[in-house]
């Protein structure tokens, strides 16, 4: 793919960036992809400003309209979906299947999923409140107090404003997708900050924007590869919300900044999954389930099942199957046919990743399977899918999230002991239950305390409400709760 300079995205116009230019570089291969654009701070606020200015008239905007842009837009991305496949794969270094069903794919269905959104129901009718004469009410009509009164109440959604979204690296497709798409529906404007390993494909979901119509100002893409860039589409005082994606700890900062500016938040941030394996589980299917965090996304992924809690009766089987199982994998260049796990999307997160297997092996864990550098490919950021068994609750890689093909395996005995080491932690966004008894499953299911659990299964409803308990995030979105985030309740109260 040949390298080309991209320009940000304000107002309705490609605009160059005052900061120049930084290189996007492919984790598979270590060559550049293209060149992306380093906002300044004054132009990242000069995006909220338009974004200002636009939200007023796209706000008004019928809702036919907006969905009717929203369909167009996914069939311009759906029309290119080869190209942005490709994109996609050379900025994430995701594997084809990934980047064609797991990016694009999701990211086109997002957009035809909220230009439906566009047209729900805004409106909820609430029961009329009879107030009895003497009451001490007092009556609008009549300025009297005491005066006996019908009230009618209507509750509407009403959009936000201005919404900065802050995507994460590790889909830039799907992620972006499921923060614009339904922000817009709602009649909100955008400032989006795409993360800096891989902006280039958001700038290509802004062109298919732009195509279908949505006037200037509505969407804005700012990028850089500098904090400052991120922190004033934060700060910015047009910035009525921002929807994040990301670290907690880079959460936490914004968080400070919003209560600051009083703003909304929408936080998707860190995970620490837990699989708790019960020893009447299908440890096939368990096995299978935990092994999606080795091959989706390299382990980049926040709601992986990353702490695997199983009962000690069957401790050493699932072991030795999550073993083999890593031994079926084939690690290496994504673009080739048979690619299970590709790289990771820098040499610094590589570095990352493999400072916490070597921490574990000083804490004590046993590397099981991986914990070394693959051999091949010659170039790329590559890490082996790596398993660590006989952890313990205080080991630091069972605590942190280490967002990469590792597992930790711990044992315990009773019921109530896997579900205090499943709830031993930080994070809480999306936990795991394996077993045979259905009724314990959910009983087990609904003491986790965490955003979601799948029982005997990783797949997701994309219907169901998405978010995390403690550190794992604040609010909720996906389906028509994305609709919700992006929106706040006003109350329409009259006298009948």
């Amino acid at each position: 793919m040949t390298a080309a300079s991209e320009r940000l995205f304000i107002g309705g116009e490609w605009v160059e960036p005052d900061g120049g230019h930084y290189e996007v570089i492919d984790p598979a291969t270590e060559a550049v992809v293209g060149l992306a654009p380093e906002a300044s701070r004054a132009q990242v606020h000069e995006a909220a400003a338009a974004a200002r200015e636009a939200f007023g008239p796209w706000s008004r905007t019928a809702p036919r309209e907006r969905a009717a842009i929203l369909d167009r837009a996914a069939e311009v991305m759906q029309r290119d979906f080869a190209a942005h496949a490709e994109l996609a794969q050379a900025e994430s270094g995701a594997t084809t299947r990934t980047a064609r069903g797991m990016q694009v794919a999701v990211g086109v269905a997002r957009f035809r999923r909220y230009a439906k959104g566009a047209l729900e129901p805004v409106e909820q009718g609430l029961p009329p409140q009879i107030n009895e004469a003497g009451q001490g009410g007092i009556s609008p009509a009549s300025k009297r107090e005491g005066r006996g009164a019908v009230l009618g109440a209507l509750a509407v959604r009403r959009p936000v404003g201005v919404v900065t979204c802050i995507t994460s690296y590790n889909n830039p497709w799907a992620n972006p997708a499921g923060k614009i798409a339904p922000a817009l529906a709602m009649g909100n404007t955008v400032v989006v900050k795409p993360a800096p390993q891989d902006p280039l494909s958001v700038y290509r979901m802004a062109a298919a924007l732009a195509e279908a119509g949505a006037p200037p100002g509505v969407v804005n893409v700012v990028s850089g590869a500098s904090a400052e860039v991120g922190e004033a589409a934060v700060d910015s005082p047009d910035v009525d919300m921002v929807s994040f994606t990301g670290s907690t700890a880079v959460g936490q900062r914004i968080a400070e900044v919003c209560g600051r500016g009083t703003k909304r938040q929408l936080m998707e941030l860190g995970g620490k999954g837990a699989a708790v394996v019960f020893d009447d589980a299908d440890l096939d299917s368990a096995v299978a389930g935990i092994g999606t965090t080795y091959s989706f996304y390299s382990g980049q992924i926040c709601t992986a099942p990353t702490r695997v809690i199983v009962q000690r009766g069957v401790y050493e089987a699932l072991v030795e199957r999550l073993t083999r199982y890593i031994g079926q994998l084939r690690v290496g260049d994504p673009r080739a046919q048979g690619t299970v796990v590709g790289p990771v999307i820098s040499a610094a997160h590589r570095d990352r990743v493999e400072a916490y297997v070597e921490l574990g092996r000083k804490e004590g864990a046993r590397v099981v399977a991986g914990g070394a550098r693959p051999s091949a490919p010659d170039r790329g950021f590559y890490v082996a899918p790596t398993l660590l068994t006989d952890c313990t609750p205080d080991m630091r890689v069972v605590r942190e999230e280490i967002f990469g093909p590792v597992v930790v395996v711990l044992p315990f005995d009773e019921e109530d002991e896997g579900v205090a080491l499943a709830n031993d932690s930080d994070y809480g966004l999306i936990d795991y239950v394996w077993s045979g008894d259905t009724a314990r499953a959910f009983r087990v299911a609904g003491q986790l305390r965490a955003g979601g659990v799948g029982v005997n299964t990783v797949g997701r409803n994309m219907e169901a409400p998405f978010g995390g308990f403690k550190r794992s995030g604040v609010g909720r979105d996906v389906g028509s709760y994305a609709l919700h985030a992006y929106s706040e309740w006003q109350a329409i109260v009259w006298e009948g």
